[in-house]
């Protein structure tokens, strides 16, 4: 007997791949001279092409952003929440393009794929890549899809990222720009935090200067540890207070260096969970990529001067325990899109989740992003 889904999936979905062999230019100055870019999709095209959504995925996401990959599969896409029909990007009015971005590792070419031109992965030798190369990989895929201009490109975190510098790099291929947690350029705090995880992976003994493909070990270690600090970064104290507490496993302490608490078994848990589905070097890639987004570096660190070319609409939100990217980080984005006498909807929700907010069902958070999308739906 077949699976039966829930009436608001995208059910059953297949991922493509398209081959680019023209070579793409990379802002280190090193090129890719051919690559593969996975994608899905998710409800139909109009004849006009005026109702693509593009979503961008955030440091540890991929393509696979709604439905199910098989009947048996029990988890959906990591945005299932948000994507699909009658839900806030809804499946019946959209047509939504999800990729794995270049540098993953789900299926786009990246440091584990087979060098043409060794005949070995690539590891460490391929290329360091920053969201402005995501981007025109993504504008390639627009091409190849026939999409000439995005009703909206939405993204959160990381996510949110790639769709400030669509507006900036193509203000005339995208209408809005949904930014849901995201933040002009990291901190010096978030970089910090994303070296000691550079390093967790580098000093593990199996990492092989990141030729471990070749080698019978893989940093396992290494990259759990970047995903336990990453985690704990992710959450807010007050629902870490929630979930956990000071709970104990066993009901009392063992005087060892066991899993005692109930929140060290969770990191445990989230670190094993990521490891067995991560590429480490993917997640080097992915954190420099992170560290180095500032387009504003472009134009002395003035914002405003950066976003003076985009046309987009935009919806900006925050979320109030979200420590990682703050809200004042997003209102940074406001003004200086306001400077620019932009249309700016903003929002700062009330939530106690951290930074992970921008993937739950949150009512308020629901209320303004499904209010912005009916009008995008309008005015396809």
């Amino acid at each position: 007997m077949s699976r039966q889904f829930p009436s608001d999936s995208v059910g059953l979905v297949h991922p493509r791949t398209v081959h680019f062999d023209h070579p793409l230019q990379l802002s280190s100055g090193e090129t890719l001279t051919t690559y593969d870019i996975v994608y899905e999709t998710y409800g139909e095209l109009n004849p006009a092409r005026s109702n693509a959504v593009l979503i961008c995925h955030a440091l540890s996401g991929n393509h696979h952003a709604a439905g199910y990959h098989d009947p048996d599969e029990k988890k959906p896409g990591w945005w299932d929440n948000m994507v699909g029909p009658g839900k806030v990007i809804d499946t019946d009015r959209f047509h939504v393009v999800s990729c794995n971005n270049i540098g993953g590792c789900h299926g786009s070419t990246g440091p584990a794929t087979v060098n043409p031109d060794t005949g070995i992965p690539y590891g460490p030798d391929f290329p360091i890549v920053t969201v402005q190369d995501w981007v025109a990989s993504q504008a390639q895929l627009a091409d190849f899809l026939g999409i000439e201009q995005w009703a909206a490109v939405v993204g959160g975190s990381l996510g949110g990222m790639q769709a400030m510098q669509w507006a900036i790099d193509f203000p005339d291929r995208i209408r809005n720009a949904v930014l849901i947690a995201a933040a002009p350029k990291l901190t010096a705090q978030n970089i910090a935090f994303n070296e000691v995880a550079r390093q967790a992976i580098c000093s593990d003994p199996g990492f092989h200067e990141g030729r471990y493909y070749e080698t019978q070990s893989e940093p396992w270690r290494g990259l759990r540890l970047a995903r336990m600090l990453g985690h704990i970064t992710y959450l807010s104290d007050d629902l870490m207070s929630e979930k956990f507490g000071r709970d104990l496993r066993e009901g009392k302490i063992n005087f060892d260096y066991g899993v005692e608490f109930q929140v060290e078994s969770y990191l445990r848990y989230q670190a094993d969970s990521f490891a067995g589905s991560f590429d480490a070097n993917t997640y080097l890639l992915m954190t420099k990529a992170l560290d180095y987004f500032d387009p504003a570096a472009a134009t002395g660190g003035d914002l405003s001067a950066a976003l003076k070319d985009v046309k987009a609409d935009f919806l900006v939100i925050s979320f109030t325990s979200d420590w990682r990217f703050a809200p004042y980080r997003s209102r940074e984005i406001v003004r200086a899109l306001h400077d620019n006498d932009l249309n700016v909807s903003y929002a700062e929700v009330e939530s106690h989740q951290g930074h992970d907010a921008f993937l739950l069902k949150i009512p308020q958070y629901l209320d303004v992003f499904t209010a912005y999308m009916d009008r995008v739906a309008a005015s396809c």
